[in-house]
């Protein structure tokens, strides 16, 4: 279903047939509740799979700046849990859309709905002509609806596209409200807004039903500049990020990652053993090769060794 952060059904449908409500803000399980990620989360896109492998339960961060590939590859996730779908091992997603047009939800929502990924899906949206408090409450509604999958054993992902916009959204509210600005304007409590809110994505222990609930939130940069406020805050919550950049895409490099800077902090105690096996090397090559790559614009006249290192990462990329 397509619904808005109030849960009110934009699709059309009718009502939303749920006879049961949930908090929006819960607290988030304690550590003995949880159990450390070890089932891996197939994204669909080789890149991510085989370098940044994300786990079930995991939090990873998509960062780069605009018109870099960051929602196509979370739309590319959401297609690919059609398999595990069908499979009867269902990863439900949620897609919590924030600040974009009408026109782009409308758009997402009709990719999902060809590719027969609504059936399994549920699109939150709080476009740029909701108001600002919707804005703010939408990531936590969305949450709040995967958190039902999680809790009964079942396994959930949620996107947050993105929270940057959040964040505006909540610095318009708190400078309406005359909070004492901080740094970049944004309230002293900015970094507890995405913190309480990722903190819920979690696995559970057997115990506990054994479900889990992966995140990924979106941030988009300012030309590139990883080390602004919300970015590094976002960074230090999650379990790692896939770094995108605009060089890269227009070199034609899709997705465009930059697998130097992209880290996965505990996907890959997840990760499948024989895609371990066949990647283990492939971080390692990738930067020997962008590093003599930077070195052999300046002579033309190569050694075999340095030239198949050439040939065989620019296979690679």
């Amino acid at each position: 279903r397509v619904v808005d952060a109030l849960e009110v059904p934009l699709d059309g449908k009718g009502e939303v047939a749920s006879g049961k409500s949930r908090r929006v803000e819960a607290k988030a399980p304690g550590i003995i509740a949880r159990k450390s990620v070890h089932e891996p989360m197939q994204t669909g896109v080789k890149a991510v799979d085989s370098l940044v492998p994300i786990g079930r339960g995991q939090r990873e961060l998509i960062i780069g700046d605009r018109q870099t590939g960051k929602t196509a590859i979370a739309i590319d996730l959401i297609l690919n849990q059609k398999r595990p779908w069908r499979e009867h091992d269902p990863v439900y997603c949620v897609y919590v859309a924030i600040g974009q047009k009408r026109s782009t939800v409308a758009q997402l929502v009709q990719i999902l709905s060809e590719q027969m990924a609504m059936a399994y899906s549920i699109v939150v949206a709080a476009t740029a002509s909701d108001p600002a408090p919707l804005q703010f409450l939408a990531p936590y509604s969305g949450c709040a609806m995967g958190e039902y999958f999680r809790d009964n054993g079942m396994h959930a992902a949620i996107i947050y596209d993105d929270l940057s916009k959040q964040a505006v959204a909540y610095r318009q509210m708190s400078l309406l409200l005359r909070r004492p600005p901080g740094r970049e304007a944004f309230p002293g409590d900015v970094f507890y807004l995405h913190s309480r809110l990722l903190e819920r994505a979690a696995k559970r222990s057997d115990h506990t039903g054994a479900g889990s609930f992966t995140a990924l939130p979106v941030i988009e940069t300012q030309a590139g500049d990883v080390s602004a406020y919300i970015p590094t805050n976002v960074i230090s919550i999650t379990d790692g990020q896939i770094c995108l950049e605009t060089e890269l895409f227009y070199r034609g490099i899709r997705p465009a990652i930059n697998v130097g800077l992209s880290v996965s902090r505990v996907g890959s105690a997840a990760q499948l053993k024989a895609m371990k096996q066949l990647c283990g090397s492939l971080k390692l090559e990738l930067a020997q090769y962008r590093e003599v790559a930077a070195f052999a614009q300046f002579g033309s006249d190569l050694d075999a060794a340095t030239q198949s290192l050439l040939n065989r990462g620019a296979r690679l990329t």
